[in-house]
């Protein structure tokens, strides 16, 4: 286990960075390329070890997929195979952390005719995938989930699909993602209907890539059987990791951070409307379309913060920056409530339990509660250990913590930061920490 060991510094009035491409649309530009006919071309693919992982399981699969360096970041082709033209990998796919790409997988696998296992590693295979395997089955794969959580490894037997009408209990991509995927090789109609609206990447690239698919408030249609066709693709900068350095500018003072070429896709930055609600000072320009998503310039400034009350909607907006809005309400006056967000006790830690702990740690007045938690501020900030539980996200907002933070503050199991965000500690520097 690595530790990351950050100490603040004296930070510039202005940073202007760029973070990596965003890893909800790099993994399902690559498995779309993989199930198209012709080539796909992905520039600006995030490097993360989650989106690496799915890129091998597909060349498991028979996929070509070639990754070069290029001067405004990698290029990748995908050689697709069609819809059905995956082969038996001939061993398990592992997906290291990423469940984000074993959830998609399992609906890919089960529109193919053989059967794959998927596997991952400690803390993938204490995640359940229930919520996938369940509608998948419906469709009329079989899909065998270990213990009574329905933790991998997951083995899927694919073949033989037929579309479903499928009222998801949660408003998860994720799940909704792996159903339409597996609706590609469907008969008939699918339709996903979800309680909430959730990112909705897989729905413009399916569209963009030949599919027919209509969306009608949160109801998703897909005619099955569709001929995919390659497409260009340039993968924005990922909103989820620029937040880390937005909420960053929201709190240091004397220091504008702006973060360029950032997805601004509305299903994925409810952080930014409760940082307003709270009263943040966070500005877009230089807002443009790329791939069918929007994208731009967020500037964030320092500025005095109000506890809030957030849940409902804002909720899968925001999920996976749940951590950095508490982080921010630590520094707000009053008492901030963050409820409805009970999704994230299965996420790569139990990210309410886990945030609680690291915040509490660094002098924060923060409890979990059964969905949600509730922050008490401002506090002053004090340097501490902190175990980031194998969590990538819990590890990164601990670190932006840090430089709030008098002192050396140390982070174990630094390591999962490369999941989904390499270069983090030198965008770090950047803000003026010392970073080891």
């Amino acid at each position: 286990m690595s530790d990351l060991r950050v100490q603040p510094g004296p930070a510039p009035e202005r940073v202007r960075l760029t973070v990596p491409g965003d890893k909800s649309i790099s993994h399902r530009a690559l498995i779309l390329g993989a199930l198209a006919e012709g080539t796909t071309t992905i520039c600006g693919l995030l490097q993360g070890e989650d989106v690496l992982h799915t890129a091998e399981a597909l060349r498991r699969m028979g996929v070509e997929i070639v990754i070069e360096s290029g001067g405004e970041g990698p290029m990748v082709t995908v050689t697709g195979v069609g819809r059905q033209g995956l082969h038996s990998p001939g061993c398990p796919l592992y997906l290291g952390n990423s469940g984000t790409g074993m959830r998609l997988l399992m609906g890919v696998i089960a529109g193919q005719d053989f059967t794959a296992t998927l596997t991952g590693d400690e803390s993938l295979e204490r995640r359940p995938m229930g919520r996938v395997a369940e509608p998948l089955m419906q469709m009329g794969a079989f899909v065998e989930c270990r213990g009574p959580q329905a933790t991998p490894p997951v083995t899927v037997h694919g073949g033989g699909l037929r579309g479903i009408h499928y009222q998801s209990p949660v408003a998860s991509a994720q799940v909704k993602s792996a159903i339409l995927l597996a609706g590609i090789n469907a008969a008939g109609e699918t339709v996903v209907a979800e309680p909430a609206r959730s990112r909705d990447h897989t729905e413009r690239m399916l569209q963009a890539g030949g599919a027919q698919v209509e969306v009608e408030g949160l109801t998703v249609r897909l005619q099955g059987e569709p001929t995919l066709r390659g497409q260009e693709i340039t993968v924005p900068g990922d909103f989820s990791s620029a937040a880390f350095f937005l909420v960053a500018g929201c709190l240091l003072p004397g220091t504008a951070v702006m973060v360029d070429n950032v997805l601004l896709n509305p299903t994925r930055t409810g952080l930014l409307e409760a940082l307003r609600h709270m009263g943040a000072d966070l500005k877009l320009t230089d807002v443009t379309h790329s791939a069918g998503e929007p994208v731009g310039t967020i500037t964030a400034t320092r500025a005095p913060l109000r506890a809030a009350e957030v849940g409902g909607k804002l909720i899968p907006a925001m999920i996976d920056e749940v951590p950095l809005l508490a982080l921010a309400a630590t520094q707000a006056q009053g008492e901030t409530v963050i409820r409805e967000a009970a999704e994230l006790r299965v996420k790569e830690s139990d990210r309410l339990t886990t945030t609680a702990t690291a915040l509490s740690a660094l002098g924060g007045e923060v409890e979990a509660t059964e969905d949600g938690l509730v922050i008490t501020g401002p506090t002053p900030l004090h340097a501490a250990e902190i175990d980031s539980h194998t969590d990538h996200r819990i590890a990164m907002m601990a670190a932006i913590a840090a430089l709030l933070a008098a002192g050396e503050t140390v982070i174990h199991g630094a390591e999962y930061i490369a999941t989904s965000f390499p270069g983090f500690g030198e965008r770090l520097r950047e803000l003026g920490a010392e970073v080891t």
